[in-house]
C-alpha cells in the first residue's frame, strides 16, 4: 500500500474509533468560540457573556437602530436569551414554553415551532413568575426544560421530538425554570422548589437518548450528594462540621452565631448533608425537605472536566427550626462531568437566615497564571476562587450597604455575621441589606478578557424580615417568613457596575431607578449592553460606564442580551417582557405590600412604566 493510501486508511481507522458524541462535543466547543453565532445561553462554557464582535463600536453606536422584532404571543416574564446556530434563531417563551425557530435567511420566517402540552396548574407552583431561562443546543438538538419538569430534545432542523424525560415531580411542588446546559456528551438540568420543601438536585442526561447519567442531591448522605473521596482535599476546612458556635441550641433571639475560631474547627467530616441539619422539620429530617434548588446557570472547564454550579436556600425560610450549617445548600460545587463526583464544594452562607440563594452563575477566567472562578452572590459578596481547588482568594462586599455580615474570613470562608441583622421566629428584623432577592439575583454578569473586568447588574434593595411558624404540606407553599422590601440607602433600587475580580473592588458604578434584572453582554469594542425594568435597552462604555445609547422597548427587560452576525452584519438582540421576582406581583395584580414575597410593595411603581402582564417580544438592532 502506498504511503498516501496508508495514511488515509490510518486516519479513517482513528475516526472510526472516535464516537459520534465525542465528535459532536468537539464541534460544540468550537461553535461556542465562533462570535458569528450564539449557541449557548451565556455564549461559551465559561459563562462570560462576551463576544469579540466589534462592527458596532463606540464611534458608531449612535447609529444603532431597530432592525426587526418578533412578538412571542405569550405574556409574563421572558428571561434567558435566544440561541443563534448558523442561519437559525431559536426562541423559548414564558409558560407554556413555546419554541420558535426563525430562518434569518428568509426574512425571519418561522421555520418550525413546538408547543408543549402542559397542565396549566403548574403555573401556580412557579414562585417567581412563569419564566424559563432559555434553551440548550448540542448534537444537532434543541433542548427545552419545560416548567412541568419534562426535559425535551428536539431535532434542530425539523423541531420533531427526539426524546423526553421527567426530571422532577410537580406533585411535590417541584418545577423547572432553568435553561438546559450542554457540555460534552451530557445535558445538565436542575430543579426549582425551595419554597415548597423540595429536596433538590442536579441531573446529567446522556445527549443521545436522554438516559440518566448521574444525579447529585444538594442535601443528604455523601452517597446521595456524590461526594468524591478526595472532596475538598486542597481546602479541607470547607468540610467543617459546624462553622458557628451555639449550633445545638439554634439561633437565639437578639443574637447570631459566632464563627468558630479556625484552630477549633472540626474537619474534614463526612455526611455533612445529614449532620448539619440538627432538628427535624414537619414529619421528616430537615435535610429531606432541605431545598438547595439548582435553577441557575452552569459552567464547564473542558480541560479540567469540571462542571460548576451552585445551590439555593435551605427550606424553610424560618432559620430557627433548622439549626446547623444546613449543608449543602448555598454551595458552589465543582463536579467531574463524567461521573458527577464532587471535587470541591464551598458553602457561601452557612445557616442561611435571609433566603440568599447561591444559584447565581460562576464565571471562569484566567489571570496571573491561575485558573479562577468569580461568583457574585445574592448575599452581597463578590467571590473569586481557585477553580481547581475551591480556595477562596477574594471575598468583598459588592456594595457598602451590605450589613448582615461585616466580612468573609478568607482562612475559613466563613461570613462574620452582624447579630443586629440576624433573623428569628416571630421577630421582625428591620433594615436588613440586601433584601432576599440579593445584591444580584439570577441576572447574569459578563466578563471581558479584553478589559479584564466583570460587568454586573445589581439590586439595591433592603428589607424587614420576620420568620414565622408554618406547617409543611406536600405540594403547597412552605415559606415560613414574611418580608417587605424597599430601596436601599442610595435611594434607588438598582445599579450596574464594573468589577475588578482580583482586587474585589468596583471600577465604576451607575445607579438605576429599579433593579437591573437583565443579563449583561460585553463585546470586543468595549460596549456593554443591558436592559431595565422601565423598558430601556442600553449600551454603556465598558471602561467608564458612560451611557452611549438607549432605546425604549415595549416592556421591561429581564432577558439577557446577545450579539451575532448574519451576512457580514452585526446584530444585537434582547427579549423583553417584564416579570421574574421583581415583576411577578405586577403581572398578577397583587397589591398587598407583602405579596409576591415582598415584590408588590417594593416594586409598586413598575405599573407606571409597564402594561401588565408584560408582553413577550424579541428586539433586534443593527447599524
Amino acid at each position: 500500500m502506498k504511503a498516501k493510501h496508508l495514511k488515509l486508511a490510518l486516519v479513517a481507522s482513528l475516526l472510526g474509533a472516535v464516537s459520534a458524541p465525542a465528535l459532536a462535543v468537539d464541534n460544540l466547543e468550537k461553535l461556542t468560540k465562533d462570535d458569528n453565532q450564539w449557541v449557548a445561553q451565556r455564549k461559551d462554557y465559561a459563562n462570560t457573556g462576551y463576544s469579540g464582535l466589534s462592527q458596532i463600536n463606540k464611534s458608531n453606536i449612535k447609529n444603532l437602530k431597530a432592525a426587526w422584532s418578533f412578538a412571542t404571543g405569550v405574556n409574563r416574564g421572558h428571561e434567558g436569551a435566544p440561541l443563534v446556530v448558523g442561519d437559525i434563531m431559536y426562541i423559548a417563551t414564558a409558560f407554556p414554553n413555546n419554541v420558535y425557530a426563525l430562518d434569518l435567511s428568509n426574512g425571519e420566517k418561522i421555520k418550525w415551532s413546538y408547543f408543549p402540552k402542559q397542565d396549566p396548574s403548574v403555573q401556580s407552583l412557579l414562585c417567581c413568575d412563569n419564566v424559563t431561562r432559555g434553551l440548550g443546543y448540542g448534537d444537532n438538538k434543541i433542548f427545552l426544560q419545560q416548567n412541568d419538569g419534562i426535559l425535551v430534545a428536539l431535532d434542530a432542523k425539523t423541531g420533531n421530538k427526539v426524546w423526553e424525560t421527567k426530571v422532577v415531580d410537580v406533585k411535590q411542588g417541584a418545577t423547572t425554570t432553568n435553561a438546559p446546559h450542554v457540555f460534552k456528551d451530557k445535558v445538565i438540568t436542575g430543579c426549582s422548589g425551595g419554597e415548597y420543601g423540595v429536596r433538590c438536585y442536579i441531573t446529567a442526561y446522556n445527549i443521545k437518548d436522554g438516559s440518566l447519567a448521574w444525579r447529585a442531591y444538594s442535601t443528604g448522605s455523601d452517597a446521595d450528594v456524590l461526594i468524591g473521596k478526595d472532596f475538598n482535599k486542597e481546602v479541607p476546612v470547607h468540610s467543617a462540621l459546624s462553622v458557628y458556635e451555639d449550633v445545638n441550641g439554634g439561633n437565639k433571639e437578639g443574637g447570631s452565631f459566632k464563627p468558630v475560631p479556625a484552630d477549633k474547627l472540626k474537619f474534614p467530616e463526612t455526611d455533612l448533608g445529614l449532620k448539619t441539619w440538627l432538628k427535624p422539620q414537619a414529619s421528616k429530617n430537615g435535610w429531606e425537605q432541605g431545598g438547595g434548588a439548582t435553577w441557575g446557570w452552569y459552567s464547564y472547564d473542558s480541560a479540567l472536566n469540571l462542571l460548576y454550579y451552585s445551590t439555593g436556600n435551605p427550606s424553610v425560610w424560618n432559620p430557627d427550626v433548622r439549626p446547623g450549617d444546613n449543608k449543602w445548600s448555598m454551595t458552589i460545587f465543582a463536579r467531574d462531568l463524567d461521573t458527577g463526583l464532587a471535587k470541591w464544594g464551598y458553602q457561601l452562607t452557612p445557616h442561611d437566615e435571609w433566603d440568599y440563594d447561591a444559584v447565581n452563575e460562576t464565571i471562569l477566567w484566567d489571570a496571573d497564571g491561575k485558573k479562577l472562578a468569580t461568583h457574585f452572590d445574592r448575599n452581597g459578596f463578590g467571590y473569586t476562587l481557585n477553580r481547581e481547588t475551591g480556595k477562596v482568594l477574594v471575598a468583598e462586599k459588592i456594595h457598602p450597604f451590605v450589613n448582615w455580615a461585616s466580612s468573609i474570613d478568607l482562612k475559613t470562608g466563613v461570613p462574620v455575621k452582624d447579630p443586629k441583622f440576624s433573623t428569628h421566629q416571630d421577630v421582625n428584623s428591620k433594615n436588613v441589606c440586601p433584601a432576599s432577592l440579593g445584591v444580584k439575583d439570577q441576572q447574569p454578569a459578563a466578563y471581558s478578557p479584553k478589559s479584564k473586568l466583570f460587568y454586573v447588574p445589581l439590586n439595591h434593595v433592603c428589607m424587614d424580615y420576620e420568620p414565622v411558624e408554618v406547617k409543611y404540606v406536600a405540594g403547597q407553599p412552605w415559606v415560613g417568613a414574611t418580608l417587605s422590601m424597599f430601596p436601599g440607602p442610595d435611594g434607588v433600587m438598582g445599579g450596574f457596575m464594573a468589577w475588578d475580580g482580583l482586587k474585589g473592588k468596583q471600577v465604576w458604578y451607575n445607579k438605576e431607578k429599579f433593579s437591573v434584572w437583565s443579563g449583561a453582554l460585553v463585546t470586543g469594542s468595549d460596549l456593554v449592553f443591558y436592559g431595565t425594568l422601565e423598558r430601556w435597552f442600553k449600551a454603556v462604555d465598558g471602561k467608564t460606564g458612560k451611557e452611549l445609547w438607549k432605546f425604549r422597548v415595549g416592556s421591561g427587560v429581564i432577558g439577557n442580551a446577545i450579539t451575532y452576525t448574519h451576512k457580514g452584519k452585526q446584530y444585537v438582540g434582547v427579549l423583553s417582557g417584564i416579570g421574574g421576582w421583581a415583576g411577578v406581583a405586577m403581572n398578577l395584580g397583587l397589591t398587598n405590600e407583602n405579596d409576591g414575597l415582598g415584590a408588590a410593595g417594593g416594586y409598586k411603581e413598575l405599573k407606571e412604566w409597564n402594561a401588565a402582564p408584560g408582553g413577550g417580544a424579541l428586539n433586534v438592532f443593527s447599524l
